[in-house]
């Protein structure tokens, strides 16, 4: 059984950093597209980033130039490094994978079938 754990979370000043990690299990497929998303109260969900199997990555504009996300395909994981972080980067964040060939867009929770229980980040200005 697919799992995926994240971890990194954690409370930091405005202006810090944290990396977020996520660790896969239950398979040896490597996935078609995973990504991160986030979640502050009273909000929507929101994809944050997400890579594909070749490489490619994807942003929301709200963190672009600012968060990188990347692969250690031999440790199954998944990073998120966060930098320059705000207030509004305030969230509860997880962790999604899919291994699913399809066109549907990066940054959908739709586009996802396995997900995280979540790491908390607060960023204190």
């Amino acid at each position: 059984q697919v799992q995926l754990v994240e971890s990194g979370g954690g409370s930091v000043q405005s202006g810090g950093s944290l990396r977020l990690s996520c660790v896969v299990s239950g398979t040896t497929y490597r996935s078609y597209r995973m990504g991160w998303f986030r979640q502050a109260p009273g909000k929507e969900r929101e994809g944050v980033a997400a890579i594909l199997r070749d490489g490619s990555t994807s942003y929301a504009d709200s963190v672009k130039g600012r968060f990188t996300i990347s692969q250690e395909l031999a440790k199954n994981t998944l990073y998120l490094q966060m930098n320059s972080l705000k207030p509004e980067d305030t969230a509860m964040y997880y962790c999604a994978a899919d291994w699913r060939i399809s066109a549907l867009p990066r940054l959908a929770g739709s586009a996802y079938n396995y997900w995280g229980q979540g790491t908390q980040v607060t960023v204190s200005s």
